[in-house]
C-alpha cells in the first residue's frame, strides 16, 4: 500500500522543519559548549518530526464504485449510532453514525458515495470534545450533501473537536463526488458525522473500529 503525505499538511510540514532547523542553529550557535541542549533537542526532533509525517499520512485504499454501498468516509472509532432528527438540510429523521479520530487516526476524510455535491456550509462554533453528543451542534463544522442518481440524499459533517481548529473541505456546489476520493481533512483530532436515509441497512455497530474506503457502513435500499 501506498502512503504520501496529504495535501492539508505539506505547509505544516515545511513550517515545523523550518522552525526546528531555526531553534537547532540557535541552540547550537548560544549554548555550544553544552551537550544537554543538543541531546535534549536531537530527542524532541525524533518525537516532534516523525510524529508530523504520521499524523498527515495519505495511505492510498481503492474502492470499487458501487453507490447502494456507503463506505466509511473516515478512520477511527463508531461513538453514536442512532435515528436521529437532522435539522440543517435533509429536515428528517435519520439514521445518524458518529466516527471519532483520534490522534492516532488517519484524517483523511472520503466521499462515501458518488453523486452530486448538492449543499456545502461551513459553521464557526465551539471546541468541545468530539465525541461529545451535542459536537455536532455546537462545535466548528462543515456540512456537505452528497445526492447520489438515484436521488437519495447524504449528508456528511466533519467536526472540529477540542484540539482540531482547521477543517479543510474541497467539496463545493455542483461538484462531482466520486466514492473513496478525498472530501477534505480535519487537523488534529476531531469527527465525521453521517446522515443516512432511514431505510439503509446499517452493517456497523456502535463501539467498533472502522477505516475509511474500506469498512462498509451500510447498503442504501
Amino acid at each position: 500500500m501506498r502512503i504520501t503525505i496529504h495535501p492539508a499538511g505539506r505547509y505544516i510540514l515545511m513550517l515545523g522543519l523550518f522552525l526546528y532547523i531555526l531553534v537547532c542553529l540557535t541552540i547550537v550557535f548560544a549554548f555550544y559548549h553544552s551537550d544537554i541542549y543538543l541531546l535534549v533537542l536531537g530527542g524532541f526532533g525524533c518525537i516532534y518530526l516523525p510524529f508530523l509525517f504520521y499524523f498527515f499520512r495519505n495511505p492510498e485504499r481503492k474502492v470499487v464504485l458501487n453507490n447502494k454501498i456507503v463506505y466509511a468516509p473516515a478512520d477511527g472509532k463508531i461513538v453514536i449510532l442512532e435515528d436521529a432528527y437532522e435539522p440543517e438540510l435533509l429536515k428528517e429523521k435519520c439514521i445518524k453514525v458518529s466516527i471519532f479520530m483520534s490522534m492516532l487516526n488517519v484524517h483523511v476524510n472520503r466521499y462515501p458515495v458518488s453523486g452530486v455535491v448538492k449543499y456545502t456550509k461551513y459553521h464557526a462554533g465551539r471546541y468541545y470534545v468530539a465525541y461529545y453528543p451535542k459536537a455536532s451542534e455546537y462545535n466548528e463544522h462543515q456540512s456537505t450533501a452528497i445526492e447520489t442518481r438515484e436521488g437519495k440524499l447524504i449528508l456528511v459533517k466533519q467536526i472540529a473537536g477540542i484540539i482540531a481548529r482547521r477543517i479543510v473541505c474541497y467539496a463545493n456546489p455542483g461538484n462531482e463526488a466520486v466514492q473513496g476520493e478525498d472530501l477534505g481533512f480535519i487537523k488534529f483530532g476531531s469527527r465525521v458525522d453521517l446522515y443516512l436515509p432511514l431505510d439503509t441497512i446499517v452493517t456497523v455497530k456502535k463501539g467498533e473500529k472502522v477505516k475509511g474506503n474500506s469498512t462498509i457502513i451500510g447498503y442504501i435500499h
